[in-house]
C-alpha cells in the first residue's frame, strides 16, 4: 500500500519532468535559445492548463536549484570582479526600472482592469514570489489571482526574452565556456558542499537560498582554484528541466474562470516589464562595458531561479546576473511592507 501511494505521489512529478524533457528536446532541435527552459516550460504549461496532473515536490525542486547553483558557480569568469566598478550604474537601472514597473503595472491593473489596490500592487511586484504570496495569504489581496498573474509574467519572460535577444542581438548568444568539463572527483566533493551551502542559506532565510548558497560555494571553489572546468551536461540539463517543469506546473489547477480573470493582468504585467526593463538595460548599456542583452537578463523581472538559469543557458556571467536579481529581492523586501502599510485604510473614528 505504501509503495502504491508513493508511486501515485511520484507520478505527477515524473510526468512534469518527462514533458519538460520532450519540450526541451524539441526546442533544442529547432535551435531555440535557452531551449531547455523555453521548450520545457511551454509544454508543461500547456499540459497543466489542459488538466494533466502535474506537480513539482519540494525535494526535487530544491535538488534542481542546487544543480543550477553549482553550474552557475562553475561558469563564473575568474576576472568577474574586473568590471564591478560599473555595477552601480546597472544597479541604478535596476532600481529605477523596478519602481517604474511596480507603479505603472499597479496603475493599469487598478484603473483599467478593475483589480483592487492591494491585489494590483502584489500582482505587479516582480519576483520574491514566496514573500508576495505570504502577504497575499495574510488577507492583503486575492492570493490565487496574484499567483496566476505572476506565473504568466514569469512564463512569458522565460519564453520571450531569449527569443527577442536571438532576433535583436544574435551574436550575444555565443557562449564562452570552459574547454573541458569538471572532473568526476571534483564533482563528487563539490556537489554535497553546494547542497550544504544551499541548506545553510535556506536556514538563514536567504531568498532563493538553494540557488544562491550552491552558487556561492561553487564560485568560491572556482575562484579559489579548488575546481576547474564547467559543470558537465548531466548536471546542467537536469537543473534546467526542473526549473522549466516548476514554471509550467504552477498552472496546475488553474480554472478557466481564474485564467480569464487573470490573463489580461498577466499580459499587461509582462508587456510593461519587458518594455521598462528593456529600456533601462539599453540606457545602462551606453555607459558600461556589459552588453544590452546581458544587462537585460540581469534586471528583467522574472524569478531569480528562472532568470539565473536563463543567464547560464545564454552564457552570461552568473555572478553579474544573480547579484542583480538578489538585489531586486532585497529592494522588494524593504519596500513592500512599507507600501502595504501605506495602503491600509485609515481607522474608522471612534464614536464619542
Amino acid at each position: 500500500m505504501n509503495l502504491a501511494a508513493g508511486a501515485k505521489a511520484a507520478w505527477p512529478a515524473g510526468l512534469a519532468l518527462g514533458l519538460s524533457l520532450l519540450g526541451g528536446l524539441a526546442a533544442e532541435a529547432l535551435g531555440l535559445p535557452a531551449g531547455w527552459l523555453v521548450g520545457g516550460s511551454a509544454v508543461v504549461t500547456v499540459a497543466a492548463l489542459l488538466g494533466v496532473p502535474l506537480a513539482m515536490p519540494a525535494p526535487l525542486r530544491d535538488a534542481g536549484f542546487i544543480l543550477v547553483g553549482l553550474s552557475m558557480g562553475s561558469s563564473v569568469a575568474r576576472d568577474t570582479l574586473a568590471l564591478i566598478g560599473q555595477w552601480p550604474i546597472t544597479m541604478a537601472a535596476l532600481a529605477v526600472s523596478l519602481a517604474l514597473i511596480v507603479g505603472a503595472t499597479g496603475w493599469v491593473l487598478t484603473t483599467r482592469l478593475g483589480f483592487d489596490k492591494r491585489t494590483a500592487l502584489l500582482a505587479s511586484t516582480p519576483g520574491h514570489s514566496s514573500f508576495i504570496q505570504g502577504l497575499a495569504l495574510s488577507g492583503l489581496g486575492d492570493a490565487r489571482q496574484i499567483a496566476v498573474v505572476q506565473s504568466i509574467r514569469i512564463l512569458t519572460l522565460v519564453i520571450a526574452v531569449p527569443l527577442f535577444v536571438a532576433v535583436s542581438a544574435p551574436s550575444a548568444l555565443v557562449p564562452v565556456a570552459d574547454p573541458a568539463p569538471m572532473d568526476w572527483l571534483t564533482l563528487a566533493w563539490l556537489a554535497p558542499v553546494c547542497a550544504l551551502a544551499g541548506w545553510i542559506a535556506i536556514r538563514l532565510k536567504v531568498p532563493a537560498g538553494f540557488v544562491i548558497g550552491a552558487m556561492a560555494a561553487s564560485t568560491a571553489a572556482r575562484l579559489g582554484g579548488l575546481s576547474e572546468g564547467a559543470a558537465p551536461w548531466f548536471v546542467v540539463i537536469p537543473g534546467f528541466l526542473v526549473i522549466a517543469a516548476l514554471i509550467g506546473s504552477r498552472f496546475a489547477g488553474v480554472t478557466g474562470d481564474l485564467l480569464r480573470r487573470s490573463l489580461a493582468g498577466g499580459l499587461v504585467a509582462t508587456v510593461l516589464a519587458v518594455a521598462i526593463s528593456g529600456s533601462a538595460a539599453w540606457v545602462a548599456s551606453l555607459f558600461v562595458d556589459f552588453s544590452f542583452s546581458e544587462i537585460w537578463i540581469a534586471i528583467a523581472p522574472g524569478g531569480l531561479e528562472s532568470m539565473a538559469g536563463m543567464g547560464l543557458a545564454l552564457g552570461y556571467d552568473p555572478a553579474f546576473v544573480v547579484t542583480h536579481h538578489a538585489a531586486r529581492l532585497f529592494m522588494l523586501a524593504l519596500a513592500m511592507p512599507m507600501l502595504m502599510v501605506a495602503m491600509r485604510p485609515p481607522p474608522e473614528p471612534r464614536g464619542r
